[in-house]
């Protein structure tokens, strides 16, 4: 996996664990404007970043467009990444 791989794959979990942890905020205060705001910044976020990673490192979801064969399944599973240490 390239370090530019690795950065994106990084960004895009952060960005998908911030996108989840608002939408559980937003489960029990769904009149709050601001955090609504911010759920769509994070969810334009994490579509942008998904597309630009799928273009250049083929699909990081089961349910995305693949080109032959299969490409799904060519990418390590996120427990076979050696992620860098803190």
């Amino acid at each position: 996996m390239s370090p530019n791989q690795m950065k994106m794959l990084k960004e895009l979990m952060e960005i998908s664990f911030c996108l989840l942890d608002i939408t559980l905020f937003l489960d029990t205060h769904p009149n709050d404007e601001k955090a609504l705001r911010l759920h769509n910044t994070f969810a334009l976020q994490c579509q942008e970043l998904e597309k630009q990673y799928s273009m250049e490192y083929g699909p990081i979801k089961s349910t995305s467009l693949s080109k032959y064969p299969w490409e799904y399944i060519n990418e390590p599973w996120p427990w076979e990444i050696d992620y860098p240490k803190c």
